[in-house]
């Protein structure tokens, strides 16, 4: 019964003496709403892209926006398929032996966490190096960076996340029903073939590797802009980077809040699974905090912008009657001006142009 080389019975012995115990209408409930939430965010926010793609069609910003709305379609459908299989299971009465015989549903569960799981770390790390790359190397990321490469990337990370999440059925590994009866994943119980620890530490070690990307290129970005502000205060004092960096710290801290207990859950799982004082409720808490993240992401990539962040600054300048900031910094667009400020000061071509310019302008 307890074979995970048994796809149709994978999982069901650990049914009969369950340790997790989850009140029926309150987690019914909450999926629910956990699921409502994250469609109208996602959706509100592939609305948003929509209309920036159509106002700016820069090539520095199609990229972005192209990132972008593959994390949010990934979130949306994760949201979805996910969310549509866990109320299900809820309304079911979690009676997996009743509708889950062959062990698809359990596998298709399975797969789809594993995937809509690591998809939008792997997407993030991607936006982090693509504005990490932009921000340093502007000149490479216009002539490089271009509508086809980015879409080559989402296919090519969208791909790996599959063969991930498809690795354990190819080794006919089938998917565990958790202990809480709610969910599917890999063996976190009792865990003693080296095969299932391997799938658990791989999880953990991407997911985490993807974070510390995210982590390291958001910081050498906001490192740039700040040194692109403070050099450019004599040439141009009205640029301020305000957005990118309020948008870079809220990267870091909501995807290592929301994320980190899971992936390091899963990883001290895996490599001692006898001496591991998870239970089954800590490993819950720790998934539904992984799904805030899918929940978030779309209010910090999208809605965190310099709209919003001008209208927060007139309420606070209106709370604390003080002149914190000046709006006029706001006119031009911070992603916009550190490219044009770093091209700038990187191209020297342009420095003997913009030398040449006022002995040109005598001159004729």
């Amino acid at each position: 019964m307890n074979s995970s080389k048994s796809p149709g019975l994978a999982g069901f012995g650990i049914l009969k003496n369950t340790t997790c115990h989850t009140e029926k209408k309150i987690s019914v409930f909450f999926s629910i709403i956990f699921m409502t939430v994250g469609i109208l965010s996602n959706s509100l926010a592939i609305a948003i892209l929509l209309k920036a793609y159509q106002r700016f069609r820069q090539k520095s910003k199609a990229s972005f926006l192209l990132l972008a709305s593959g994390l949010v379609v990934t979130d949306l459908f994760g949201h979805l398929i996910n969310g549509a299989i866990a109320v299900f299971v809820y309304a079911s009465d979690k009676d997996w032996i009743r509708f889950n015989q062959s062990n698809i549903l359990c596998s298709v569960f399975g797969i789809c966490m594993v995937f809509f799981g690591l998809c939008p770390l792997f997407l993030g790390s991607v936006m982090a190096v693509e504005r990490c790359i932009g921000v340093t190397k502007p000149i490479f990321h216009s002539t490089k960076m271009t509508s086809k490469h980015v879409k080559m990337m989402l296919t090519m990370v969208c791909l790996f996340a599959v063969l991930i999440a498809l690795l354990p059925i190819l080794r006919f590994r089938a998917y565990q029903i958790q202990a809480s009866r709610t969910w599917c994943f890999y063996k976190t119980e009792h865990v003693e073939d080296w095969e299932d620890r391997f799938y658990l530490l791989l999880f953990s070690c991407l997911g985490l590797l993807a974070l510390a990307i995210s982590f390291l290129c958001n910081a050498v970005t906001g490192i740039t802009l700040l040194r692109v502000k403070f050099k450019s205060q004599q040439r141009q004092g009205r640029s301020h980077h305000f957005e990118m960096i309020i948008q870079l710290l809220a990267i870091m801290c909501v995807s290592c809040i929301c994320w980190s207990p899971f992936l390091v859950t899963m990883a001290r799982i895996g490599i001692n699974d006898s001496n591991s004082k998870d239970t089954c409720e800590t490993i819950l808490f720790a998934l539904r905090m992984a799904t805030w993240n899918q929940i978030l992401d779309p209010w910090v990539y999208i809605l965190l912008r310099k709209a919003v962040l001008k209208n927060l600054y007139k309420i606070t300048r209106g709370c604390c009657g003080a002149h914190i900031v000046n709006l006029h910094m706001w006119e031009l667009s911070s992603i916009k001006n550190s490219l044009k400020v770093a091209a700038i000061s990187e191209s020297p071509v342009s420095s003997k142009q913009i030398s040449l310019q006022p002995f040109s302008s005598t001159g004729q």
